[in-house]
């Protein structure tokens, strides 16, 4: 069974109920209300593996694109 409060105190950055955490292929995202629904994104923002629709694909790489920056390490 998957914990939600387990993967979210994990992630690295929460945005609008979607929590990404960096990993080998790049970041995984994780729907925290439909967790069903998951997308592994590549560093430079493209799908690897996904379990939501298109809409849902392209809000996330929005979230993606704005935040990265605060994933990154120094």
């Amino acid at each position: 069974m998957i914990n939600i409060k387990e993967i979210a105190d994990e992630a690295d950055l929460i945005v609008n109920g979607y929590a990404f955490k960096k990993c080998d292929l790049g970041y995984r995202v994780l729907n925290l209300d439909c967790p069903e629904h998951a997308i592994v994104i590549s560093q430079e923002g493209e799908t690897l593996e996904t379990t939501m629709d298109d809409i849902e694909i392209q809000i996330v790489k929005d979230y993606f694109v704005k935040n990265k920056k605060y994933m990154e390490e120094d």
